[in-house]
């Protein structure tokens, strides 16, 4: 049985528990935060998610463990048989990444710390997104998947990108940054819609108040009174 290492506020770590919900894979969960030393022996850079395979080969990294879960286990398939096809897939979701996610991800300390980022920060963050808005609206398809018919690691791995663009970058930014992607946000909604996409978000709500209570520690552990 698969071990997934992580916690449920993370967006990465959701990300590949619903790869593996979808797949109807049993795994159980193992609660641990980033910063944790025994994390350190499952992922080499202390990072959630990580998983442990049932032959006890750990493994780090959310697309890796993703592409791993995709060619150990190729029932429910999520990437098309066509190479061109699953191309455009990764295109998708390597934008997203880069012009959507790791952006936003440079306001999460504010946010956490109920300040306001910076203007010359904002100013950088919001032309990143741009570019992401641009590419996106390029390579997206809805129709009604992401990239086409086909349910896709795209569709998953977009959606959990746009958590943190819609909690991060939108909300510093006063930008709804989604409904700049032409038929992103009704995608969206569809997504969140799913019984897996439902579970998950319980799931995470419910790590959510810990969470907070751990990134409170730290930022009164950096900034003491």
């Amino acid at each position: 049985m698969i071990t997934l290492h992580g916690f449920a506020a993370s967006n990465y770590y959701n990300l590949v528990k619903h790869v593996l919900l979808y797949k109807e894979l049993s795994f159980k969960e193992h609660l641990i935060y980033s910063g944790n030393d025994d994390l350190l022996a499952i992922s080499p850079v202390g990072k959630v998610p990580a998983i442990t395979t049932s032959e006890g080969l750990n493994i780090s990294e959310s697309s890796v463990i993703c592409d791993f879960i995709e060619e150990t286990y190729p029932e429910n398939a999520l990437y098309p048989e066509n190479a061109g096809e699953r191309a455009v897939v990764r295109q998708i979701m390597k934008v997203a990444e880069l012009y959507f996610e790791l952006p936003s991800r440079r306001l999460i300390p504010y946010v956490f710390s109920g300040t306001e980022a910076p203007e010359s920060l904002k100013v950088e963050v919001r032309q990143v997104l741009s570019r992401g808005v641009i590419a996106l609206s390029r390579l997206c398809k809805f129709s009604p998947c992401i990239a086409g018919e086909q349910f896709t690691m795209a569709d998953i791995y977009v959606y959990y990108v746009n958590t943190i663009v819609s909690a991060f970058g939108s909300s510093q930014l006063d930008w709804d940054v989604l409904a700049q992607v032409p038929k992103m946000k009704e995608w969206n909604d569809s997504m969140s819609r799913s019984a897996i996409a439902q579970k998950v978000e319980a799931d995470r709500q419910a790590n959510i108040p810990e969470f907070m209570q751990k990134i409170k520690t730290q930022i009164q552990a950096v900034n003491p009174k």
